[in-house]
């Protein structure tokens, strides 16, 4: 697989000239701040301007975040007009995507889950709330459990709406926190396993729709679960 040779490297799903898609590791920024640690837009412009050999400014256009902890799938645009298409089918919730999580707790086979969610910009954390509550948003996702090994169960989880910390905050709230997760479960673990494995689009030009998918880390907890990749 080709990569973006940068530190960290980066592996790149997919490339042409309207987008470009890789599998972020966990703990990168999705854009800078003020840690100034490395972050996965300025890592892929780097890429472009070099393989590329762009001069100057590199646009590339940040369609969506992941957690920092979180990894998987991410998708940029090129070009102005493909940044243009593909926020407009974000608005429009036809976009879908698909996230992997190891939980622990005992979840069902399936589950619909339904909450409203209320994000606190100081301390950086999401609560469920009641619905009246002033700010609350209403945050929907699915999930099918694939595998269970000992205490910890694979999920495969859909998004509805795309909230902050949705995944994490919902599947805590139901008594099935995400492995590894210190904000919104009792792990002392650093690192949540959850991954951004598939994202759908209808291709801003080609005008046919697309998927990409990204391969789930291999180390603990992930390796513990035969299930393929290919869900």
């Amino acid at each position: 697989m080709k990569t973006t040779q940068t530190n960290p490297d980066i592996d790149i799903i997919y490339e042409d000239n309207h987008l470009l898609v890789v599998n972020k590791p966990s703990g990168l920024l999705s854009q800078e701040d003020h840690t100034g640690d490395p972050d996965i837009l300025t890592l892929c412009k780097e890429y472009i301007k070099k393989e590329h050999k762009k001069p100057g400014n590199v646009f590339l256009g940040l369609l969506h975040r992941l957690d920092r902890p979180v990894s998987g799938v991410m998708m940029f645009a090129k070009t102005s007009k493909s940044a243009s298409r593909i926020s407009e089918q974000i608005r429009q919730r036809t976009i879908k995507k698909k996230y992997l999580a190891v939980v622990e707790g005992n979840p069902p086979p399936n589950g619909y889950l339904t909450h409203h969610l209320l994000k606190d910009e100081k301390t950086n954390t999401v609560k469920v709330v009641k619905p009246n509550v002033k700010g609350a948003q209403d945050a929907k996702l699915m999930f099918h459990r694939l595998e269970t090994v000992k205490n910890l169960h694979l999920l495969e989880v859909s998004l509805i709406t795309g909230r902050p910390h949705q995944i994490r905050v919902q599947l805590s709230a139901e008594g099935y926190p995400i492995w590894g997760d210190q904000k919104y479960g009792d792990s002392k673990n650093s690192t949540p396993a959850l991954h951004a494995f598939r994202l759908k689009i209808d291709h801003p030009t080609l005008k046919e729709e697309i998927v990409f998918t990204a391969k789930r880390p291999e180390f603990f907890p992930w390796n513990k679960f035969s299930a393929s990749d290919s869900f």
